[in-house]
């Protein structure tokens, strides 16, 4: 079967590889539908080696070259045995975590930040390829009511509500919404889920601002243009917003999401970069406001696909395309080079 796979920094490659055999006990082999392109495989391809190791990978001894793809719906074809709510047949989307269970993160529940944990596409073979072995915890059955590619989005959906829980949105919260980006857009939709009454979005990309609108936004503002803090205390009873939630992991996005926040107000951090955040510390301890990380997801996959099926939550704003898998190779240079008007991707293997 063809892979998508990663050798190196802008290297990634179709390869031909063997079809997963008969699964592992524990595990399930599941026949991928739709598989979307993420911003951390875009990172991988622009500057990685990042969370993919050189090294054998300390929980599942993987090494590159390695099939890329987490985020995906498919079919389960093989079972290595029987799993509550799942059979083979059964139409699935799959959380991607690969963990210890032993840890005392995974102990207490919270495996997303296992410590020797990875994720498939990064850790061990992903689903950029037609077919791909996932551990049997991990799948999530999909509802009649939600097709295949809106399935495949229940992932990055999961990190936006995974945010928003982070951040405590409840209903009637002003919430600031930091990048309009396909993270960023999740969060919009999982704080309108959560109940949010007002959600402001900050995004410098024109392209970005109407897809934020349908998702929920109650106001986007450019902040190359305007003064987002400024404009988001005046729609606040000069207040400030009570949540804010950054999806760009970038320093002066972050600081502004703390400055912009009312007295009391807590920031969820999603956006994942290598910067480094240099903050005056008087705006957090004065005001007493909260600075929090938000990883991924914890159990969130199954809670997206049950508010879609209930048409609580519509993800298909984050679609803008999709291509058959043999266009990988081309769709990663065409990202990495500046796609700003695509959101979410979606690759489709085929019979090979």
């Amino acid at each position: 079967m063809l892979a998508l796979r990663w050798h190196g920094r802008e290297d990634v490659r179709l390869d031909d590889v063997d079809a997963p055999g008969t699964p592992p006990d524990g595990s399930a082999v599941v026949e991928v539908a739709f598989n979307g392109l993420c911003g951390t495989d875009l990172h991988e391809y622009g500057h990685g080696p990042n969370m993919i190791r050189l090294d054998p990978h300390p929980l599942t001894g993987a090494r590159p070259p390695i099939t890329m793809g987490h985020e995906f719906s498919g079919r389960v074809v093989a079972m290595s045995r029987p799993w509550p709510g799942v059979s083979e047949g059964s139409r699935v989307a799959v959380d991607p975590c690969l963990t210890c269970g032993e840890c005392a993160w995974c102990l207490r529940g919270d495996y997303h930040i296992c410590a020797r944990g990875g994720s498939l596409g990064l850790a061990a073979d992903g689903a950029l390829a037609r077919f791909v072995t996932v551990p049997l915890r991990s799948l999530c059955p999909v509802p009649d009511a939600v097709s295949d590619e809106m399935a495949a989005l229940a992932e990055p959906l999961a990190v936006g509500l995974h945010a928003a829980t982070r951040a405590g949105v409840r209903p009637g919260d002003s919430v600031l919404v930091l990048g309009a980006g396909p993270i960023g857009l999740a969060a919009v939709l999982g704080a309108r889920a959560a109940g949010a009454a007002a959600v402001y979005v900050s995004e410098p990309v024109r392209a970005r601002h109407a897809a934020a609108s349908v998702a929920g936004a109650t106001e986007v503002f450019d902040p190359t243009s305007v003064d987002v803090r400024r404009e988001v205390f005046l729609r606040t009873d000069r207040l400030g917003p009570r949540v804010a939630i950054d999806a760009t992991g970038r320093p002066e996005v972050v600081d502004l999401g703390i400055r912009s926040l009312q007295r009391g107000g807590t920031i969820a951090v999603a956006g994942i970069t290598d910067s480094v955040l240099n903050t005056d510390l008087r705006q957090v301890v004065l005001y007493e406001r909260t600075i929090c990380g938000s990883l991924g997801y914890n159990f969130d996959i199954p809670r997206v696909l049950g508010l879609i099926a209930a048409g609580q939550l519509d993800p298909s704003c984050l679609l803008t395309d999709v291509r058959p898998l043999t266009d990988a190779v081309d769709t990663f240079a065409e990202l990495a080079a500046g796609g700003h008007h695509h959101l979410k991707i979606l690759l489709r293997p085929e019979e090979n």
